[in-house]
């Protein structure tokens, strides 16, 4: 009756040996990239977005969904000239708003603190917002836009980088940008991707 459960009892220490082993060959998912000096020099691009606030209040049976495309190009190391469009859509019972705007801006990657895998940066916006409808006088249909972003970037591959920010920014439009109206602080995650120029 022993030889009866020693055998199984082998078996199966010889099938978990051989599948920790197999386990611990394979190749661990890259997580960072020492590429971060490659990826802002002079002369590259800059493309990705910025997701935000995208959700469904069931009390209120509200859908909203926000997201804000950018494209620049490094004018020279560090720094980015560029354009971000705020785009956005809530869906709620009677109706639905539609979320528009436009924002160049002006990003400078700090080389104090910086690392082969991440960069701090600075970011300036300046542009316009509005909305499909107006619901009240406080709301401008179409507002200046304007603020500054203070952000992280930490690559995970050659031209990729995952994106925080922290947001200051002021509208008196009738819309959210990064998830903010009127003035206040936000926060927002991005990624982008950073494309070598032709020179590069």
């Amino acid at each position: 009756m022993k030889r009866l459960f020693l055998l199984p009892a082998l078996l199966l220490a010889l099938t978990f040996g051989a599948t920790a082993q197999s386990v611990q060959d394979l190749p661990r998912p890259q997580t960072t990239a020492p590429v971060s000096s490659d990826a802002i020099q002079q002369g590259n691009w800059l493309v990705g977005a910025d997701i935000g606030n995208i959700g469904f209040n069931f009390k209120s049976t509200t859908f909203n969904f926000d997201i804000a495309p950018r494209a620049g190009y490094f004018i020279s190391d560090n720094a980015v000239i560029g354009a971000s469009a705020q785009l956005g859509l809530s869906i709620y019972n009677g109706g639905e708003n539609w979320r528009y705007g436009l924002t160049p801006f002006v990003r400078y990657y700090f080389p104090e603190g910086a690392a082969p895998t991440h960069r701090w940066f600075g970011e300036a916006v300046l542009g316009f917002a509005g909305s499909s409808d107006e619901d009240s006088e406080d709301d401008a249909f179409l507002s200046r836009v304007y603020g500054v972003r203070a952000g992280y970037a930490h690559f995970v591959a050659s031209n990729v980088a995952l994106e925080g920010t922290l947001n200051l920014i002021r509208s008196s439009a009738n819309i959210d940008v990064d998830n903010n109206t009127g003035t206040g602080l936000s926060v927002a995650i991005g990624l982008q991707i950073y494309l070598p120029g032709r020179n590069n």
